[in-house]
């Protein structure tokens, strides 16, 4: 493997299932964003299914979640980005079963809690340790797919772009929670400001935001849809219904994640079940989506995706064929081409790009 500039190196940090006996827990690789050449650094072991995880603000922590049932849990690590290794601080009870996001701030650590139906927020201490939980916030019934919303399912957790607010998609409830988030209360962090529904059955996923934070996009994992909203001081506004699949897409839809380049000009969707693609829209100046193509990830069970912070490369995370796919962008078009480039690992769901410094 060719000597990588210090000014083209991130580090990506791998989350996976270790369940499936293919993974041992969390990776971390050195990343090429000039030609997409990648080396093993480390291997956290002994977390159980660390499918969601995220980075502190100063690159010196690490949060993920484990998807665990009832034993679920939230770990926080100290991380040391020049070596890219990871020591496990502690770990704390969710109190809502199969988190499945996690984010977190200067203050806080927050979880979407699946199976449980419910955001947990805890505090951070001095060392970066989790404490409390300081809130666990319970949404109750579901909507229309009693085999899919029979209760309520939290798939995630989010900061507005002013981080006045924490946006929430439930997946059971076919709606999007907007809290007041109040970062250094004791108790009520997290205050009900607004909900937005959307299409009955369509079961709202993950959703992402314009550079600008004057638009909200976010992808449904049933509908298949990218749902376009105006955004201002924690109110959505619905503009557009974006497909993210042809016509001809056959059998069960599985969309799974959605994400904006670096510069804004395109966004893409990862749809997994049957089609196992990746589409590419053009965002047009009044926030609204133009369809420009999809094709193969050239894997199974495209979970998690990420670009990397130059924009350059974007990586695609198969759960059932244990590979991350490295597609090159074309800047100008989107266009997506197979770099060839392939991580071998097991069961990886989430990608996250850290500086290292």
């Amino acid at each position: 493997m060719q000597t990588m500039a210090q000014s083209n190196e991130y580090n990506l940090i791998i989350g996976t299932y270790t369940n499936t006996g293919k993974s041992e827990g969390i990776y971390v690789y050195d990343f090429d964003t000039k030609t997409a050449a990648f080396r093993a650094k480390s291997i956290t072991k002994n977390v159980v299914n660390p499918s969601y995880l995220t980075v502190s603000n100063d690159n010196a922590f690490v949060y993920a979640v484990s998807e665990d049932g009832a034993n679920s849990s939230v770990s926080a690590f100290s991380f040391d980005a020049v070596k890219g290794s990871m020591e496990p601080l502690n770990k704390l009870a969710t109190k809502g079963a199969d988190p499945c996001f996690v984010i977190a701030d200067d203050v806080n650590v927050l979880t979407a809690n699946y199976s449980g139906g419910s955001i947990s927020v805890f505090g951070r201490d001095s060392s970066g340790a989790v404490t409390g939980p300081k809130q666990v916030v319970q949404h109750s019934g579901g909507s229309i797919d009693k085999s899919r919303q029979e209760g309520p399912h939290v798939h995630q957790v989010r900061f507005s772009p002013d981080k006045e607010y924490v946006i929430s998609n439930d997946l059971g409830k076919d709606k999007i929670y907007v809290y007041k988030y109040n970062p250094n209360e004791t108790s009520n962090v997290l205050v009900a400001h607004d909900s937005v529904s959307v299409k009955a059955g369509t079961g709202p996923r993950h959703i992402t935001f314009s550079k600008d934070g004057k638009f909200a996009y976010l992808l449904t994992e049933m509908g298949g849809i990218v749902n376009v909203y105006s955004y201002k001081d924690g109110k959505l506004s619905l503009l557009q219904d974006a497909p993210i699949f042809g016509k001809d897409l056959k059998g069960e839809n599985g969309a799974a994640d959605i994400h904006l380049t670096p510069d804004g000009k395109f966004l893409y969707t990862t749809n997994r079940a049957n089609a196992n693609s990746i589409t590419r829209f053009a965002v047009q100046a009044n926030g609204k989506l133009l369809k420009k193509s999809e094709i193969p990830t050239q894997g199974k069970g495209p979970r998690n995706f990420a670009i990397d912070p130059t924009g350059n490369y974007l990586l695609v995370a198969h759960q059932y064929t244990n590979d991350v796919v490295i597609f090159k962008i074309n800047k100008e078009t989107g266009a997506l081409t197979d770099t060839g480039k392939r991580i071998e690992l097991g069961a990886p769901v989430c990608l996250v790009f850290a500086p290292v410094k």
